[in-house]
């Protein structure tokens, strides 16, 4: 028998942080057991949009540091493998074709979410031209599209939630793990009500341009 210990910490509801253990005793009989560490618990401070504006100016942060805003919290996005990429890539390509004039088809730039959050999807559609948001982020994009492998935990929650709360009427996770598109819509307070996979051969009418059929064939490298 091995047993195995991990140590984690996690958020209460008033944004202190608590740290548990997790012990596991692999084997034929294996036992898992949780239980909190007894050590002080630490308030956290959760930013608003506008002051984590302020830093990026400022320089507070390393250059190409991957960082969004997320219900407050900085989160660091996850180094991006080559079928994550390559899959940002192709949604983009058919993303433009399906849109066309009118439309910009922008890939991890900044929206201006809400007063909580300024995340960096993997692709989103605005509606106007680059010179539209020269002196402000997109605030209300008609698609968000993420690409998820290992980060489809946190797509499928933290970030789903944070687009639900922002009513992003339409939300797709390219999902690589099982090779398919979930379509979030139908946002209601912190979640969608309507959730729809797609799978090859299926296609996919964007809300905002409901003459067009995309083929999640096209979505996946």
């Amino acid at each position: 028998m091995k047993r195995i210990q991990l140590r984690f910490h996690v958020f209460d509801e008033r944004n202190r942080i608590e740290h548990w253990t997790l012990t596991l005793d692999t084997g034929p009989d294996s036992v898992a057991m949780m239980a909190p560490i007894d050590e002080p618990s630490v308030t956290t401070r959760r930013f608003k949009r506008v002051e984590y504006d302020r830093l990026t100016e400022m320089g507070l942060f390393e250059p190409g540091e991957r960082l969004e805003l997320l219900d407050g919290i900085l989160v660091v996005r996850e180094p991006q493998g080559t079928p994550h990429a390559t899959a940002i890539r192709l949604a983009v390509d058919a993303l433009r074709t399906a849109f066309g004039v009118g439309w910009r088809v922008d890939s991890q730039l900044p929206i201006a979410l809400d007063d909580d959050s300024e995340p960096e999807p993997d692709v989103t559609v605005v509606p106007g031209g680059a010179r539209d948001y020269r002196s402000a982020h997109p605030s209300h994009p008609v698609l968000i599209v993420e690409v998820a492998d290992t980060s489809l935990v946190v797509d499928r929650r933290l970030k789903m939630h944070v687009y639900a709360r922002a009513r992003i009427t339409d939300y797709w996770i390219v999902n690589l793990v099982d090779r398919l598109v979930e379509v979030y819509r139908e946002p209601a307070g912190w979640v969608y009500a309507s959730v729809a996979l797609a799978r090859p051969p299926d296609t996919i009418t964007p809300l905002a341009v409901p003459h067009a059929r995309i083929p999640v064939t096209d979505l996946l490298p």
